[in-house]
């Protein structure tokens, strides 16, 4: 019996990438993990066409306006005031809805920071059909601060990981590449650097500096590279000793296209298969920071402060329970996805 090759069959040879994203497609959990959180991710995108105190178009008088893109003065549309509208009042309400002009509002009239003061009966209040998902300690809509807080939560894993995987690279790469004293030396920092209290030095400059989701990016940074910076170190000394490297070397490449070129593809398959978990434990750091009262400010719609109300308002199930759904949801959707893509690029794997 004969058997053919790609080549012996006339066939194109299947690329490498080719084969794994053929080998992820068929790890359907870790697969339709990936597009759920995709999609989850590209509808909160658009969080402002979909719950927003501000309406998406009104024509007024034969006359279209954005409000979404632009602020009008209440004067516009026959009111008293130079301010900005307030579309939910109800004499506005009653201009922009009658004598042939229309309102359109998004799917939810609330906005993440907006109050609803035509509540019956104390804040936080249960799920109704204003408040879909009933409204925090101070009447906002938790609906909306659901979707705001979620996109602000992945954009913070996204940033955080990205920084955390370009300075991790870095470090193992220089670490590995070069070993003996840069490598010693190297590691000795890491140690020490390690070692420093990250919760007290959130505590100290979160007193020392205003709140903001920046100057947390920064600190949190300062600390996410190093469990990286191993694997590709690793990689990295593993390599160095190649035929093909020391072959780079007797022809005079430099230093820096040999790791780029030659020593990074071969390294980055730790780096890939960690990123979704490096990204959910971004998430978990930021929501737990807000839970305990050392992340964004206040008014920002964040996953961890909504637990953090819920804790104080045992009764109001509806602010921990939906929360804890969304967080939840989310680190599970990445960690299949985590799992997927470490059994894709598994070498022992055909």
């Amino acid at each position: 019996m004969t058997v053919l090759n790609n080549k012996d069959s006339g066939e194109k040879p299947v690329s490498l990438g080719r084969r794994r994203w053929r080998r992820f497609r068929r790890n359907r959990r870790g697969f339709y993990s990936f597009l759920a959180f995709a999609l989850f991710f590209l509808v909160s995108l658009f969080a402002e066409g979909i719950s927003n105190d501000v309406p998406l178009l009104i024509i007024y008088e034969g006359e279209s306006y954005f409000p979404l893109l632009t602020e009008y003065p209440e004067t516009t549309f026959g009111g008293d005031f130079e301010t900005e509208t307030d579309y939910l009042d109800p004499y506005i309400l009653e201009r922009l809805t009658t004598n042939g002009n229309r309102i359109y509002f998004s799917f939810n009239r609330h906005s993440y920071q907006s109050i609803n003061f035509d509540i019956d009966g104390p804040v936080p209040s249960p799920p109704t059909r204003e408040n879909i998902l009933g409204t925090d300690d101070r009447g906002r809509d938790v609906f909306a601060r659901l979707l705001y807080g979620f996109r602000l939560s992945v954009l913070f894993g996204f940033a955080l990981t990205g920084v955390g995987t370009i300075v991790g690279i870095i470090a193992g790469a220089v670490q590995g590449f070069f070993g003996g004293r840069t490598d010693l030396f190297c590691q000795r920092f890491i140690e020490i650097w390690g070692a420093m209290p990250e919760l007290y030095l959130l505590i100290i400059f979160a007193s020392i500096f205003k709140p903001s989701v920046l100057l947390l990016l920064v600190l949190l940074s300062l600390f996410s590279w190093m469990g990286l910076s191993d694997y590709v170190r690793a990689e990295f000394l593993k390599g160095r000793n190649m035929e093909y490297v020391k072959a780079a070397k007797a022809l005079g490449v430099s230093n820096v296209t040999i790791m780029y070129r030659h020593l990074l593809p071969n390294g980055m398959t730790p780096v890939i298969t960690f990123l979704p978990f490096r990204m959910s434990a971004s998430i978990l750091a930021l929501t737990s920071l807000d839970f305990l009262g050392l992340g964004v400010p206040p008014s920002t719609p964040s996953l961890g402060e909504l637990l953090a109300q819920g804790k104080a308002n045992i009764d109001a199930w509806w602010l921990s329970l939906s929360t804890f759904l969304v967080l939840v949801g989310t680190l599970v959707l990445l960690i299949f996805i985590g799992e997927a893509l470490r059994e894709t690029f598994d070498p022992r794997k055909s």
